[in-house]
């Protein structure tokens, strides 16, 4: 389907974008395209302005701030991701998910902001976003302001990012001494959409652990680092995933406490 008419507008700052995206009440940043354009094709969503974010280099950048945090332009595609130096020092486990995103043509497009502002609860990023306790700063024409990973998911495609707005960045603290992170997926094919996905964090003996495609956010459960207490951290979360042609709600939470483990697991394997 083609289309909608739309307006288009490629500014050349990041305060240019913040000012066409508070002048139009329809406007929509475009980064990667890889959801927003597939969705207008669909005329699910029809802005009046698309803001390109292309011409942006600073929202490209990937680097440390001054207290060893790992920042990450909201542009930073995932190719990007599988290919730094910063985020193999500081959060491997990125790239190594990034790398599973899609195939080459999506990860060459496809962007961290974009990932996260969609919010698809199928989407790879968010569970890590919420293991690794990454923040993410959101930039208006009066202010910038940061929130927590929790504040930032809000509900399917609903984020913290309200119009006129628009996501900067995204910094993730580095790993620490005994710190790991782990990921475990069951997709629709080698690289398709999620049925479950799972992400964890281990610090001090306790698992953090994420839970994508089971609701409109990652769940997020805490327990001991062991296999009991993992699958019973998942269990008592009373997950109420949806059941669709690809997975019914049973196989959806069975999939939830085994793929936990399998994420903790890797990340106790990995902790530095």
């Amino acid at each position: 389907m083609l289309l909608r008419e739309v307006e288009y507008a490629r500014p050349g700052t990041v305060e240019e974008a913040v000012a066409l995206l508070s002048e139009h009440d329809g406007a929509r940043a475009l980064a990667g395209g890889q959801t927003l354009v597939n969705v207008m094709k669909a005329r699910a969503a029809s802005p009046d302005v698309l803001v390109d974010l292309g011409d942006l280099d600073e929202l490209r950048a990937i680097g440390f701030s001054g207290d060893g945090m790992l920042e990450l332009g909201a542009m930073v595609t995932y190719a990007q991701l599988v290919r730094s130096s910063e985020v193999e020092v500081a959060r491997p486990i990125l790239a190594e998910v990034a790398a599973t995103i899609g195939d080459v043509q999506v990860r060459n497009r496809g962007t961290i902001g974009g990932n996260i502002c969609a919010n698809d609860p199928t989407n790879h990023l968010p569970p890590l976003m919420a293991t690794t306790g990454a923040s993410m700063t959101i930039r208006s024409l009066e202010s910038e302001r940061t929130v927590s990973s929790g504040e930032f998911f809000q509900g399917v495609y609903l984020t913290a990012v309200t119009p006129g707005e628009m996501l900067t960045r995204v910094t993730v603290p580095a790993l620490g001494a005994g710190e790991g992170d782990g990921w475990a997926s069951v997709t629709l094919g080698k690289d398709g959409t999620g049925i479950v996905n799972v992400a964890a964090t281990v610090r001090g003996g306790q698992a953090h652990v994420a839970i994508g495609c089971v609701s409109a956010v990652p769940v997020v459960v805490a327990a001991e680092a062991d296999e009991v207490s993992v699958r019973k951290a998942v269990a008592d979360a009373d997950l109420d995933p949806p059941s669709d042609v690809h997975a019914s709600a049973e196989y959806r939470r069975h999939l939830a406490q085994v793929l936990a483990w399998r994420a903790v697991e890797q990340a106790l394997g990995s902790a530095r």
